[in-house]
């Protein structure tokens, strides 16, 4: 079991109202997984939880077999004030040469190296975030919305490349579109409100992959479970 959360209560100091209530979930294998739910139901603090950058709570988290958890988000900056080819090569190991040439492919990087990291757009900016993460030693990535900003046709790109490249890792990835969670993720947690009983609800993704069709009819099944599981 790559993940579980049991019996987790937690609401934020001087506050009265609970985030989460009971909150459990179970993912057995690892995988491209999603943490799916509206605006302000707690996913961003779930994912520090559970990356432990986040405490205070009540129950418990096991992450068994995932002793290295990783948190990226959308619009974290890059640490300092050198390019980003400077900053990649600084922090890759020479094992890894090979991979860090094949994410700047893959990610449309190649003319972003010569800048700085402020001078990117948004979309340019995560998806360099997104590689550096990538280039370290990981056994779950959790991913808050790190591909926002990133146009259709290269999320999908990066998304199956990821999928190929890290089979036997752990991804959690974050975000508000009902349908490309449906599409790539695998199993997906979908986090209600804590007035909700369950408040967390597991349904089966597509987990489309690279030379894998799609099964329309299927996909558009879960894109509807999910909406009303909300």
């Amino acid at each position: 079991m790559m993940l579980s959360c049991d019996t987790i209560h937690f609401q934020y100091p001087g506050t009265t109202t609970q985030v989460f209530k009971d909150l459990n979930f179970q993912l057995k294998t690892t995988g491209f997984h999603a943490l799916f739910g509206s605006s302000g139901v707690g996913k961003t603090t779930l994912a520090r939880m559970i990356s432990g950058q986040m405490q205070g709570y009540t129950g418990s988290i096991h992450t068994n077999g995932a002793a290295r958890i990783l948190f990226t988000y959308n619009l974290e900056r890059l640490p300092g004030w050198s390019s980003v080819k400077d900053h990649l090569d600084r922090n890759t190991p020479p094992e890894r040469r090979g991979l860090l040439d094949d994410l700047i492919e893959t990610f449309g990087l190649q003319n972003c190296l010569a800048s700085r990291f402020a001078k990117l757009s948004l979309g340019q900016q995560n998806r360099t975030n997104l590689a550096r993460y990538l280039l370290q030693d990981f056994d779950l990535l959790i991913m808050d919305e790190s591909l926002a900003n990133v146009d259709e046709v290269t999320k999908e790109t990066i998304v199956l490349k990821m999928k190929a490249l890290f089979p036997e890792r752990g991804f959690l990835y974050i975000s508000h579109s009902v349908a490309e969670v449906a599409k790539f993720c695998e199993a997906i947690v979908v986090l209600r409100s804590h007035r909700k009983s369950p408040q967390a609800i597991v349904l089966r993704g597509q987990n489309h992959r690279e030379g894998r069709e799609l099964d329309t009819e299927s996909y558009e099944q879960t894109m509807l479970e999910m909406v009303n599981a909300l």
